[in-house]
């Protein structure tokens, strides 16, 4: 439900996410993370993080643990709750809006797309 609002209102962007869901590795082939939505141009991730799938204290530190992977490859992140997909729609394309430029003005981090296993 939260990922089918947040592709709805994605639409609404000037660069709108180039895929949904897709497996990143680093350049030597490590996962890195499954991002709600990412921005192939410029390595940006958007993930939409419910309570609900991070309550207890190993998902929660799963979470955590993305987050670090994600920083140390120099992915720009944005973390959205699903309510605030509902209630401040404004405020979500403006944090993705300013994420964007600010992944934009930096070189590009040596991140990949997987290829999903057939």
């Amino acid at each position: 439900m939260a990922e089918a609002r947040a592709r709805r209102l994605s639409r609404r962007l000037a660069a709108a996410p180039t895929h949904w869901n897709p497996l990143i590795r680093d350049a030597a082939g490590q996962y890195i993370g499954r991002p709600d939505g990412w921005w192939e141009d410029v390595a940006l991730a958007w993930e939409i993080d419910s309570v609900d799938f991070h309550f207890y204290r190993e998902d929660y530190a799963r979470t955590l643990h993305r987050n670090n992977r994600y920083a140390a490859t120099g992915i720009v992140v944005v973390q959205t709750l699903p309510s605030q997909l509902e209630k401040d729609p404004a405020r979500v394309l403006a944090d993705l809006t300013s994420a964007y430029q600010e992944a934009k003005a930096r070189p590009r981090p040596a991140v990949f797309l997987a290829p999903e296993a057939a």
